[in-house]
Parts: C-alpha cells; sequence; structure tokens
C-alpha cells in the first residue's frame, strides 16, 4: 500500500471520528451531559414492553399517549413521561431510544438508551404478576453486554472514556412493594425488606458504575397509596397509609445511599429526586399549583385498577388531574417533577442538589 493511500485511510478514520464525536457534543451550554441512560419500572419506561411477548404490562394502545406527538408509543401516560421532559431541559437532541425496539442501532445510541420495563423492580421476582417484564440486573446486563460494545463501535474508542458525560437514571422500588411485597406471603418485616432493597439497588449502581457511570439520577418511590389504585383496593380511605409508609422508609434509605455510596464510587456524583414529596404536595394543596383531581384516573380503569381500558373513555381537562390511570401521574405532574428535579435549590426536593448542577459538574 502506497504512502499516500496510508494517508487517505488515516484522515478518513480521523474524520470519521470526529463526525462521532461532533454527534455527541450537547448543545445546552454549560452542561457536560451528551445523553441519558435510564433503568427503571413503568415510570420511565418509553415503550421497551411493546417488543415482549406475553407482557401484560404494556401501554401501546389508545387512551395512552393521547398527547403525545407520536400517539400510543408504550409510555404510561397521556404524553410525555419524566424522562421526556428531563431530555428536553437537557436539550437533547431526541427522545431516549428504547432498547428493545429493532431500530435502536447505529448513531441513534449516540444519546443514550431506555432500559426500563414496566411492572419490573430491584429485585428479579417482582413483576411475576405482570408476566414478561424486564428486571433491572437484566436491563444493565442488556447495557453492558449490547449497548456498550455498539457505542464503543459508534466511536471506535472505549466508552468509559466519554460515560461521565451520560446521567444514568433509575427509577425503581415501587412495584417491589405493591406487586411483590404486599401480594406475596411474607415472612419478612418491612423494614428488613427495604434493607434487602436497598442493599440490592446500591449492588446495582456500583456494578453501573464499573461500567462507566459518573453522574446518577435516583428517583424516589410515588406515594402509591394515594394512587386510584390503592384506594380501589382499599376502599373507605384517601390514602392507604401502609404503602405509604413502606415508601417512605425505602426513600429514606435511598437519600441515605447518596452520601453512603459515593466514597466507594470515587468520581461519582448522585442526585436524589424526591418525587414522594413533589406529588404529595400537589394532593394536599392541589389549586395552588394548577390541580383539581387529585383521587380519580383520568382514564376508564380496567378490571385490575391500574391500567386503562383498551380504546375506553378518557378526562377532557388532563392537565388538571394528578393520575392518568390507577398508578402513573399525568404529562402535567411529569412536567413538575422534571422541573423541580432540574431547577430547586431545596433540598427537601432534590439532594444534594439538582439535575441541573450534576449536568455542569466535569468529572
Amino acid at each position: 500500500m502506497s504512502q499516500i493511500t496510508l494517508l487517505c485511510v488515516f484522515l478518513f478514520a480521523l474524520l470519521s471520528q470526529s463526525i462521532c464525536l461532533s454527534k455527541l457534543t450537547p448543545k445546552n451550554h454549560g452542561s457536560k451531559i451528551r445523553g441519558m441512560f435510564v433503568f427503571g419500572s413503568s415510570l420511565v419506561d418509553n415503550g421497551n414492553n411493546n417488543f415482549l411477548p406475553n407482557s401484560l404490562a404494556k401501554a401501546d394502545y389508545s387512551p395512552y399517549g393521547a398527547d403525545f406527538p407520536l400517539g400510543p408509543s408504550g409510555r404510561f401516560t397521556n404524553g410525555k413521561n419524566v424522562i421526556d421532559v428531563l431530555g428536553e431541559k437537557l436539550r437533547l437532541p431526541n427522545y431516549i431510544p428504547r432498547f428493545n425496539d429493532p431500530s435502536t442501532n447505529g448513531s441513534k445510541i449516540l444519546h443514550g438508551v431506555n432500559f426500563a420495563s414496566g411492572g419490573s423492580g430491584i429485585l428479579d421476582d417482582t413483576g411475576s404478576i405482570a408476566g414478561n417484564v424486564i428486571s433491572l440486573n437484566q436491563q444493565i446486563r442488556n447495557f453492558e453486554s449490547a449497548t456498550i460494545p455498539a457505542f464503543e463501535l459508534q466511536l471506535g474508542e472505549k466508552s468509559t472514556k466519554i460515560m461521565s458525560d451520560f446521567l444514568f437514571v433509575v427509577g425503581s422500588g415501587g412495584n417491589d412493594y405493591s406487586f411483590n411485597y404486599f401480594r406475596g406471603n411474607n415472612n419478612i418485616t418491612l423494614q428488613d425488606f427495604t434493607v434487602n432493597l436497598t442493599t440490592t439497588l446500591s449492588l446495582q449502581l456500583k456494578r453501573l458504575y464499573d461500567l462507566g457511570a459518573r453522574k446518577f439520577v435516583l428517583m424516589a418511590i410515588n406515594p402509591n397509596g394515594c394512587s386510584p389504585m390503592a384506594t380501589r383496593w382499599f376502599p373507605g380511605r384517601d390514602c392507604f397509609q401502609i404503602l405509604n409508609k413502606a415508601s417512605h422508609m425505602f426513600n429514606s434509605n435511598l437519600k441515605n445511599l447518596v452520601d453512603a455510596i459515593r466514597p466507594q464510587m470515587p468520581g461519582s456524583n448522585l442526585v436524589f429526586v424526591n418525587t414522594y414529596k413533589l406529588i404529595r404536595d400537589i394532593i394536599k394543596s392541589p389549586s395552588t399549583k394548577g390541580f383539581r383531581d387529585v383521587n380519580s384516573a383520568c382514564c376508564e380503569v380496567g378490571p385490575t385498577g391500574v391500567m386503562c381500558k383498551r380504546g375506553g373513555l378518557i378526562c377532557k381537562n388532563r392537565s388538571e388531574y394528578v393520575f392518568f390511570d390507577g398508578l402513573h401521574p399525568t404529562e402535567a405532574v411529569n412536567y413538575v417533577i422534571a422541573d423541580k428535579a432540574f431547577k430547586s435549590n431545596l433540598e427537601a426536593e432534590v439532594y444534594p442538589f439538582n439535575v441541573k448542577r450534576l449536568s455542569e459538574i466535569y468529572v
């Protein structure tokens, strides 16, 4: 091979790499974030379960997506979920693609991938009631075995060099209580179950750290005891307090984990987003925040009390409702959560600081 040919090959390789890196350059001045990798359950899932056979946890039909530009997409709400809105605030160019979608490949993954699966949990056996779902452990394995190699192929270098420029959002735990602990015959106390849950999650976060993650956003469990699902299961009360107590215990442990785990993961930064408080504040004082109905599902709910009926009725004033179906918040609530997560300065809402500040940290 001549020297001129070798020079051309070298310049082509250099140009190709620079093109890939230019696609990764964030447009949000001040932000170091190029994208997001998302793990968790239905609150952050954007349609992975659509591609799972024998899964009962699917939101790929009307009236889900009534206000979403692409219609029913698998998001468990009427419009955008909290990940979509966070992406807007970070000025990411596109919606984060879902891992299970066969079209999620090539340059599409350069701004992150969503691995979340509705009905799943931190524990592997959570979600069996919903049929085929993807546990948090399996989501992490998918990231390691499939996405990282594909990512490195696009970049032409080791992914660990760039993973610190991505947010790793983890929103899981609620199903471990609603569809596991409180549905089974447990010989373990609620406190011991919660310790086991947060210990398991800490190991999962460390695994992500070993794979290159440095910036984490940890979502609290919502006040599920106040959801239409809970009040339907346990009528006669505004909120099912034992379910909220479980959420409180987990959230307290999760917030403490932010400080406890950092010394074990040098160079990492973690933000705890207290979605429990954010939604509970709306429920306590809805009119001051632009909401009216805090008890009812906006859509006509099916026999389980959780999911909307396929093609069922839907409320007209969706922005005034807290819950879209029996469990999941409306797009309006997702905007409140994402806005607070991104710029709140109250440690009771985000700890130890907000996502905007996290996005500006240089690692």
